[in-house]
């Protein structure tokens, strides 16, 4: 009876220590150098009353090339840099059913995105401060491809 119960216990103790190193690792951790990402109205208003651009990064929850953006190419100083400089970023899910306000008109991060024309994630639209679109790209950029498409953004709209 001892026998079992040790054996049970072992059991158990194993378990629960894989489980917590198996969910300790699929926790998002804190991105460090990040953008300020703000709410699209505030952006459009910000942006108005500026000469910069509103950038956004429409995004699905489980998008791995999403997720490589977040990791590798908004948190590197050049694109901090330039985003700091020209744009105000923005964030949307894609697949959301949460309010936003564009234009005036409240409508689902969904139903923005569909508006926008996305047909892939991630799928990055800049446009300026009276919601026209200046360009849009979609798919995963590396470093340099995303600095060349926000300089260019920002070139069109001089």
């Amino acid at each position: 009876m001892k026998r079992k119960a040790i054996i049970g216990f072992s059991i158990a103790l194993f378990i629960g220590i894989f489980a917590y190193f198996s969910f300790d690792q699929i926790v998002p951790k804190e991105i460090e150098n990040a953008p300020e990402w703000m709410p699209l109205q505030d952006a459009l208003q910000q942006a108005s009353a500026s000469d910069r651009l509103v950038m956004i990064d429409i995004f699905e929850v489980g998008c791995q090339f999403c997720r490589a953006m977040d990791r590798e190419v908004y948190p590197s100083p050049s694109i901090r840099a330039i985003l700091d400089r020209n744009f105000y970023p923005v964030k949307v899910n894609g697949h959301s059913e949460s309010k936003l306000v564009f234009l005036g008109e409240e409508m689902s991060e969904r139903a923005f995105a569909a508006r926008m024309g996305v047909t892939a994630y991630p799928f990055t639209v800049v446009m300026d401060g009276e919601g026209n679109v200046i360009d849009r790209r979609r798919g995963y950029q590396d470093v340099v491809g995303f600095s060349r498409f926000l300089n260019n953004a920002v070139e069109k709209s001089s």
